[in-house]
């Protein structure tokens, strides 16, 4: 590795390059807090129907591990894909984007 790509990697704090593929990274918005330092959030994906060319909205549930509950109803954040945490949680809190009002 390059002088310039070291220092950029140490720079950034990514260790991407040492992992096969990218972790997935999604925003979406909580819909439940109702578990011990486990929130729900709802995110959606829009895609092209491909017969009818139309954008549609697909929404899908994702079981996110917030390890200070810090998490509420209506907060908008950042999650990114991880190692299985427990029977459905697969996803770890990155960022809170934006509190709920």
């Amino acid at each position: 590795m390059s002088e310039q790509a070291a220092s950029d990697q140490a720079t950034t704090g990514q260790a991407n390059e040492a992992r096969p593929n990218a972790r997935k990274v999604r925003e979406g918005m909580v819909v439940s807090d109702k578990m011990d330092k486990t929130a729900v959030v709802e995110t959606v994906d829009r895609v092209r129907h491909r017969r009818y060319a139309k954008t549609v909205q697909r929404n899908k549930k994702l079981h996110v591990h917030d390890e200070e509950n810090t998490l509420n109803v209506g907060d908008r954040v950042r999650v990114q894909e991880t190692r299985p945490l427990s029977k459905n949680k697969r996803w770890r809190l990155v960022e809170v984007l934006e509190r709920a009002k």
